[in-house]
């Protein structure tokens, strides 16, 4: 699965590389695609205090519904982006939707607490090859530059469904209960499996899949690139920022100010909100300033809003507007940063592009599924252990741009 030349992070392949502008798929099916997987995931979170309740399990117990979750789609994507640019995307991607249509059924009927555990990790393992797919495609069919710009739309586009999934699974679960809430997974994986059979496929050269000795190989080949391995750390440390946060505040909020649920989820909208503003910016200025001075300008605003959570937490009383001011920062900052790291990253070697994308998701998932731990060990209902979980994330992608530019 060796690449047959190293495209340098700078260049871009040729226009005549790129499928015809009729075979391009449209922009809000690669939204919808990208977006099954954060839906899911987020639309439990309101519903962990209850699962607690339930199950007569601790609320860290009922948390690994969303830290497995996170584990699944970090492995998925890992097989997902190499079995696409030996196969294509369109019938991998399939498969995937049907391992999520499995997983989803799992968790609806999951009669203990293991049961949904399990199921959650077969449902994220499908649901991640949307995500992974979709930026596959994009830089298929688009150059580097135009490539973060697209990147940046559909991911502005995507924040929807991570937005309005806590709201509707309070809403679900207030009015019929948690397994109402898996239910939805359920018809939102059938609507979107049917659309996806309309998808093209903008795979335009497959690449040899020697097994996995080979799978591992290319992946170790993407990992020696010392600018590949920055960017890749970028999109895992902010990705890391928002997984604490998303992890111990509705302990902040539920249990240390005593908020309901719809409360969480409704404050939690600004955040998604702020992170499509985000995603906006990227879209609309990436092509025209750069992938590095978005990068720079993306991370600035990521690093003072952590920042800025540590000492609202340590120095003010607890309030729902100042716990969740500091995220909105890191929101637009992230919307920002990530399209232009995820972008650089699948182009240090264009024609390996499904690969890339695996493994910088798979960095962001591991990274995720760490902090959701850590957090949750380090909070205690105050809101400084989730602050300072997420500032060490942003400083993290701070050093790791320091390496990108170093290696440039």
């Amino acid at each position: 699965m060796s690449p047959r030349d190293v495209v340098q992070p700078d260049q871009s392949l040729p226009l005549e590389e790129h499928p015809p502008p009729g075979k391009v798929p449209e922009t809000w099916l690669l939204t919808l695609l990208m977006g099954l997987g954060p839906f899911s995931m987020q639309i439990i979170i309101p519903s962990l205090p209850l699962l607690a309740v339930i199950f007569s399990v601790p609320y860290a117990t009922a948390q690994m519904t969303l830290t497995v979750y996170l584990v699944g789609i970090a492995l998925g994507q890992l097989i997902y982006g190499p079995l696409s640019d030996r196969f294509g995307r369109r019938p991998v991607l399939m498969l995937g939707l049907g391992v999520y249509l499995v997983g989803s059924l799992a968790a609806l009927l999951a009669p203990a607490i293991g049961w949904l555990v399990a199921a959650r990790a077969a449902q994220a393992a499908g649901g991640c090859a949307g995500m992974v797919l979709s930026r596959a495609i994009i830089r298929d069919v688009f150059p580097r530059d135009q490539a973060a710009s697209k990147i940046g739309f559909v991911m502005m586009g995507m924040t929807v469904a991570p937005m309005l999934a806590p709201l509707i699974g309070a809403e679900l679960a207030a009015a019929f209960g948690w397994r109402a809430v898996m239910l939805a997974c359920v018809l939102f994986g059938v609507v979107i499996a049917l659309l996806a059979l309309r998808l093209p496929e903008t795979l335009r050269q497959p690449q040899p899949l020697p097994g996995l000795g080979g799978m591992a190989r290319a992946y170790w080949q993407l990992a020696g690139v010392r600018s590949f391995r920055c960017y890749a750390a970028i999109t895992a440390c902010t990705s890391g920022v928002f997984f604490a946060f998303m992890s111990g505040a509705p302990r902040v909020i539920m249990d240390g100010m005593g908020h309901t649920a719809r409360v969480y989820a409704l404050a939690f909208m600004t955040i998604s909100v702020a992170f499509a503003a985000g995603s906006f910016l990227a879209g609309r200025f990436s092509a025209r300033m750069g992938l590095v001075r978005m990068l720079h300008l993306g991370l600035a605003g990521s690093t003072a809003g952590a920042l800025l959570g540590v000492g609202v937490q340590a120095l003010l009383p607890p309030s729902l507007l100042l716990f969740f001011l500091p995220m909105a920062i890191v929101a637009l900052g992230n919307g920002i940063s990530q399209p232009n790291a995820v972008a650089a990253a699948v182009s240090v070697r264009p024609q390996l592009a499904g690969t890339a994308s695996g493994l910088v998701g798979a960095a962001q998932m591991a990274c995720g599924a760490a902090m959701t731990l850590f957090a949750g060990a380090v909070e205690l209902g105050s809101g400084i252990g989730t602050a300072a979980t997420m500032a060490g994330c942003a400083l993290g992608a701070q050093l790791a741009l320091r390496g990108a530019r170093q290696a440039a």
